[in-house]
């Protein structure tokens, strides 16, 4: 098979994530239970992935790392932390619906900061005059799910401060391709999962809690602390983090934070991003079709969409399918996005690679596309 739906979930993993997670099974019950070594053993390890993740992102205190079950539970979190019910947010016109249907849920007065697709100026320019009006948020990705367009977040961020509106960022493309430093950015929370850039396994995520000086849980239970009182206790991470722990996920994703660290944020960035221009120059040869590429090869990570003149685009996606090539087609559960670039009414076919993409799997999809376009 040839995997190129990496922006869902990178389906290949290192091999010391695979071992980590069948060590924790193995050897970890759970953390702040007992005194005893199996229950000892995922409190360090437990530690060691928080205080890793602090260290990679920028947080000063590793408590402020809290682990999500994904960006959507994380994305959550922060927006109800600080957006009321009838309150305002500033999103841009590239978001998922991860940070759409929270504010919808909200009933929150949404304003979008649009620009066009790949312009970074007019994306700095359109959040500048919507903070004129002042928000209880902003929430901007990091890059589009649906494109790999690179937001400007870097720019947009003391724009937020300036008009003393805190920042949500979505790190859920970025994580592990872009680097991310908490402390610089000055941002309220930022959200990811574990299981895209990062390479650890699904069901792990993590909550950046940086200026964010409250925070709402969205579950109540047992935290191992402050059992005698009925109210979440009201320090991180403990206040966020009701229930047991998935150790074998996190275990997993320190494997995989460690890996990145390891071939760097920067490595990896310019593989996908060689990848995506390989493609991009592939599809522009085929006649009828569209591809959706950035000029500025620097605004774009390892993700490209594009459609086909005259053929749905599931229908493309089922037709790669069979030749053992998966992407995915549609709209990535991200309307807006596509709303912003105007393909709405057709959708895209999506491709989107990682560490562990090569340019061999670039060229058989091509010959596969070019195969389905002839017949």
């Amino acid at each position: 098979m040839i995997y190129l739906d990496s922006a869902a979930t990178t389906f290949q993993k290192p091999s010391s994530v695979r071992a980590a997670v069948l060590r924790a099974m193995q050897t970890m019950s759970s953390p702040g239970r007992g005194g005893y070594p199996s229950a000892r053993a995922a409190e360090e390890a437990l530690f060691r992935c928080r205080s890793l993740a602090a260290e990679t992102f920028g947080i000063a205190e590793a408590e402020r790392v809290v682990f999500t079950t994904s960006a959507t539970h994380g994305l959550n979190i922060a927006i109800k932390s600080l957006v009321p019910r009838g309150g305002r947010a500033i999103i841009s016109g590239w978001e998922h619906n991860a940070v759409t249907r929270p504010l919808h849920a909200l009933e929150a007065k949404t304003i979008v900061a649009r620009s066009p697709l790949f312009d970074r100026d007019a994306c700095v320019r359109a959040f500048r005059r919507a903070l004129s009006a002042g928000a209880n948020a902003v929430i901007c990705t990091a890059a589009s799910n649906v494109f790999g367009y690179l937001l400007p977040v870097e720019e947009i961020a003391p724009l937020c401060r300036e008009a003393g509106v805190p920042l949500i960022v979505d790190a859920s493309q970025s994580a592990g391709v872009v680097p991310l430093d908490m402390g610089s950015l000055g941002a309220a929370f930022a959200a990811m999962p574990g299981h895209k850039g990062l390479y650890g396994p699904q069901g792990t995520g993590l909550l950046l809690c940086g200026t964010a000086e409250w925070t709402e849980p969205l579950l109540e239970g047992g935290t191992g602390s402050a059992s005698l009182q009925q109210e979440m206790p009201d320090f991180l991470p403990d206040r966020l983090e009701a229930g047991t722990h998935n150790m074998p996920g996190i275990a997993g994703l320190e494997a995989g934070l460690r890996f990145v660290r390891k071939m760097t944020p920067q490595r990896i960035a310019r593989h996908e991003q060689s990848l995506i221009r390989r493609a991009a120059e592939g599809l522009r040869r085929l006649r009828g079709v569209t591809g959706y590429c950035a000029e500025d090869e620097e605004a774009q990570l390892g993700v490209l969409s594009f459609t086909v003149e005259g053929r749905e685009s599931e229908a493309i996606a089922e037709a790669l399918a069979r030749r053992g090539v998966a992407v995915r087609a549609g709209y990535h559960c991200a309307p807006l996005a596509h709303r912003s670039a105007g393909t709405l009414e057709s959708g895209t076919v999506r491709l989107s690679v990682s560490a562990f993409s090569q340019e061999a799997e670039i060229d058989g999809f091509l010959r596969a596309l070019r195969e389905i376009i002839k017949n």
